[in-house]
């Protein structure tokens, strides 16, 4: 057995470099198979929007899409950084996948059934759990009635209930978590925040994962790729950081603030262009300058420091030389 503090591979660096791999689909399997209570078979992992080999974006978030043996699909997303909008971002992936996964003029029962794992590490919503499930349901307004499939829409669909159709949702809030295990399920969420393993754990795939995923595996090249991913992780919730703190000392709304960071931290996303651009526009205020003198003077990669500002290299030289760094 590994002992309890030796750190593994954090589970969004192994789903960007490892679990992709048809020998380490039996750790992906096994989390699936706790969380949805049912054992999992992956057939194979599509590609996904988000998990582009891309250094700006790699430490924000990570995700991997599966399908499994009956053709369902399923989005399993580690979102590092705050985001207002995430909710909204949930059903945007999964109405995508629906209307991707099925041909024109097939019939509407051919639509894939969808799950949404996301696995965050910030606060999201007002909750004090660490696991959430959305059930939808259609319930009567005068009666609570739940309604339900008829037999023959059950035999033919293979259903039990109508919200077996629609899209599930899971949200794991695991910086919630205290750590104590009461269950398999737990003990993977104690694995997902601390990344480690603790002693005779029985939740499936986590000694796969306790055997796979162990840092001195690595090779020389992907230790230097991982510790890079973990220090960009931390510059920029540091700087995200800084530039919620100076906004606010500076008197900045709190709510243009908030379209900053998200503007700078989401720009190359899908749908973030208007972010990404205000972001640049405010980046160029006096706030965003001090920030960036700051990070110059920390000895922060200029790269670094213009992807999360949204000043430019040029800009950031010359504010270099200013300030005789160069």
């Amino acid at each position: 057995m590994i002992p309890k503090k030796e750190k593994l591979i954090h589970f969004d660096w192994a789903m960007k470099k490892l679990l992709r791999h048809k020998t380490n689909f039996g750790i992906l399997e096994g989390f699936l198979s706790e969380l949805l209570k049912f054992d999992i078979q992956i057939e194979n992992i599509l590609e996904s929007e988000s998990n582009q080999d891309d250094e700006a974006d790699k430490f924000n978030r990570v995700d991997i899409l599966a399908k499994n043996k009956k053709g369902e699909l399923l989005l399993i997303e580690v979102q590092n950084n705050p985001e207002m909008d995430y909710f909204h971002r949930m059903l945007y992936g999964v109405s995508k996948l629906v209307t991707e996964y099925i041909s024109l003029g097939d019939p509407y029962r051919a639509i894939k059934k969808v799950y949404s794992i996301n696995i965050v590490y910030f606060q999201l919503g007002q909750g004090s759990d660490y696991i959430y499930e959305y059930q939808g349901e259609f319930v009567g307004l005068n009666n609570q009635e739940i309604l339900q499939p008829t037999l023959y829409q059950k035999n033919t669909f293979r259903i039990q209930k109508l919200s077996d159709i629609y899209p599930k949702y899971y949200l794991l809030k695991v910086n919630n978590f205290n750590d104590v295990s009461k269950n398999t399920l737990d003990e993977w969420i104690y694995f997902l925040k601390n990344s480690e393993i603790v002693e005779n754990v029985n939740a499936k795939g986590l000694e796969e994962a306790q055997e796979k995923l162990r840092y001195e595996q690595l090779s020389p090249v992907e230790k230097k790729r991982y510790e890079s991913f973990q220090k960009n992780k931390v510059i920029a919730e540091n700087v995200e950081f800084t530039i919620r703190t100076e906004a606010h000392a500076t008197g900045l709304a709190e709510g243009k603030a908030k379209g900053l960071v998200e503007g700078l931290a989401e720009g190359k996303a899908e749908g973030k262009a208007e972010g990404k651009a205000e972001g640049k526009a405010e980046g160029k205020a006096e706030g965003i300058l001090e920030i960036a003198k700051k990070s110059l003077r920390k000895g922060m990669e200029i790269q670094l420091i213009a992807e999360v500002t949204g000043l430019s290299i040029s800009e950031l030289t010359t504010l270099k030389k200013e300030l005789g760094l160069s």
